[in-house]
């Protein structure tokens, strides 16, 4: 009679927003890699934010989601840092994020509403840094992120190398 060695069952909801979260950190790594130190501080018109504001609001998306699931639900408007410290916090805050994600400790929060909220907002953002990008004179590659090399756990700035850049 052989035993075999069963693993956990694994939760799809989590598995999803861990997914979700090594998305964001893909799709923003991308984004934040490589510009020039002026590009913190551009402003496209007097109406918009700058990359920097933007940013800094990532980060405490990021922070919001992860006290939404771990049942302390708060928020926090946080004051711009240097652009590389701003880089730091944004992956941590994912990096904790998808540590609680990976964790067996009570999931709380509607996670439909955790990524309608929260996780969608970063994302939007990201595409908002990469438009600014471009309009400031530092594009970056356009890539088919169907083929990209995403996986659940790789949240931080070191991402894989994009499949197919265009």
């Amino acid at each position: 009679m052989s035993t075999a060695t069963q693993s956990p069952m694994k939760d799809p909801q989590r598995e999803m927003l861990r997914h979700v979260v090594a998305t964001l950190a893909y799709r923003a790594g991308k984004t934040l890699r490589g510009v020039p130190e002026s590009f913190a501080d551009f402003r496209a018109s007097e109406h918009t934010r700058k990359p920097v504001e933007i940013l800094a609001h990532m980060g405490d998306l990021a922070d919001w989601a992860l006290s939404i699931v771990s049942g302390n639900q708060k928020w926090n408007d946080s004051k711009p840092l240097l652009w590389s410290k701003e880089v730091e916090r944004f992956f941590a805050a994912l990096q904790a994020l998808d540590a609680y994600l990976a964790s067996d400790k009570p999931l709380h929060g509607d996670v439909k509403k955790l990524f309608q909220g929260g996780l969608a907002d970063a994302l939007t953002h990201t595409g908002q840094i990469a438009l600014l990008r471009g309009i400031a004179g530092c594009p970056m590659r356009g890539e088919n992120y169907y083929a990209a090399k995403i996986e659940a756990g790789r949240v931080g700035i070191e991402q894989a190398a994009p499949v197919r850049e265009f």
